[in-house]
């Protein structure tokens, strides 16, 4: 290969078809056809029908929760939390998130306090977090980064010291474990999505998982319409539930969760088998003792070893139809919503902007197979081992 044979540079891209980090994937039609045409003879489609139950029977069960309400999306579960707990004041939330973490605190009327990451754990980090609370402080909202668990133990001994709630958006560790055990039943509340593009989906939805009973009968009095029965409002709420259509497409995807699984981890091992030893790309890894549920690869790219910066990589992956993304770019307390009249973040995150400078999550899922890995892998090692190549060249021409 050589420099003018990369698509960047007017060669022909190594890909006809776009690579994404993430495409939904299959499942088996036969099964949910069938659960749709008992849905539509049953005519029930919505408002707790009998596959909203089943399927937070199933997941309760899997999680070893008491309690799991699904709903229509998992930003509206969070919402619907922060509600249900009349939290007030400020939330301490990770910028290294997807921004509807950050979002759900603001647009219940509550402040997120943005808080750095663990550099080692791409999580919030709980030094950072006891430092930042305030009288105004009325909970901790964590992330559970890549599927990799919290440090829960420091967090339950800082919510506790201080009197907060603790909730974690769980929205990327569907299946995964800490010390042995599901994530779902830690803190106060956990909130699960079940997104197109996750491992289990229900075309869209949510879900909140909790062993308080209160609690969890206010969440689902609020996600319809505050209605304990058919002429009886107790609560404010809003609309927040999840469809017949969601719940049979759900089930349907979790009998292929162990499938789903399986190809994550054959491609994150070729991924690392590929791109071993190659100077300046790290991939993060997965405890030998946790489960995890390999739904992203993520690889940090260090430009001083590489020649080459992650920006520019991505531009050049992008070029071949390698659709690498920069997750979570810039951090959530460098976004327009969050910053001050001047456009600078209100408080420096040295570890979060250090990390949203070098992620690039690479494709991965059932829509890729071992010569799709193979090929994205040979294209990075290509433009790692000529990054100042690359670098000097992609200057000449902007």
């Amino acid at each position: 290969m050589k420099l003018s044979d990369l698509a960047v540079f007017g060669g022909t891209p190594r890909f006809r078809e776009p690579l994404h980090v993430g495409r939904p994937h299959q499942v088996n039609r036969d099964a949910l056809f069938r659960r749709l045409n008992t849905m539509f003879d049953r005519q029930w489609l919505t408002n707790d029908g009998p596959y909203v139950e089943e399927f937070e029977r199933s997941l309760a069960q899997r999680l070893e929760v008491a309690h799991c309400l699904v709903t229509c999306n998992a930003t509206a579960g969070l919402e619907i939390l922060l509600k249900a707990c009349a939290l007030t004041g400020e939330i301490i939330v990770p910028s290294f998130t997807f921004a509807a973490t950050a979002h759900a605190v603001q647009w219940s009327g509550l402040t997120p306090v943005f808080c750095d990451i663990d550099r080692r754990t791409h999580n919030i980090d709980p030094r950072d977090v006891e430092k930042q609370v305030t009288q105004r402080t009325s909970a901790i909202l964590a992330t559970h980064l890549w599927g990799r668990a919290c440090d829960v133990e420091a967090l339950e001994a800082i919510a506790g010291r201080h009197d907060l709630y603790l909730f974690f958006d769980s929205a990327q560790a569907f299946g995964c474990s800490h010390h042995g055990r599901p994530i779902g039943g830690f803190g106060d509340a956990e909130a699960f999505s079940f997104h197109a593009t996750k491992p289990v989906t229900t075309f869209e939805g949510g879900a909140v998982t909790t062993d308080d009973h209160d609690l969890a009968d206010k969440v689902a009095l609020m996600r319809s319409f505050g209605f304990a029965d058919y002429d009886e409002v107790v609560s404010v709420g809003t609309n927040a539930k999840m469809s017949e259509v969601g719940a049979a497409m759900g089930l349907t995807s979790l009998e292929a969760f162990a499938a789903v699984v399986n190809v994550n981890c054959r491609h994150l091992a070729q991924y690392t088998r590929d791109l071993q030893g190659l100077p300046g790309v790290t991939l993060i890894e997965f405890e030998a003792k946790e489960t995890p549920n390999y739904q992203f690869v993520v690889a940090e790219i260090d430009a001083e070893s590489t020649g080459i910066t992650r920006d520019l990589l991505q531009r050049v992956l992008w070029a071949e139809q390698v659709l690498a993304r920069r997750y979570f770019y810039p951090g959530c307390h460098r976004m327009s919503p969050y910053v001050r009249p001047d456009g600078q973040p209100v408080r420096t995150l040295p570890v979060t902007d250090d990390l949203a400078s070098k992620v690039l999550c690479l494709p991965t899922g059932t829509a890729l197979g071992s010569d799709d890995v193979a090929g994205v892998c040979e294209i990075v090692r290509y433009a790692v081992e000529h990054g100042h190549d690359i670098t000097a060249r992609a200057g000449r021409h902007g």
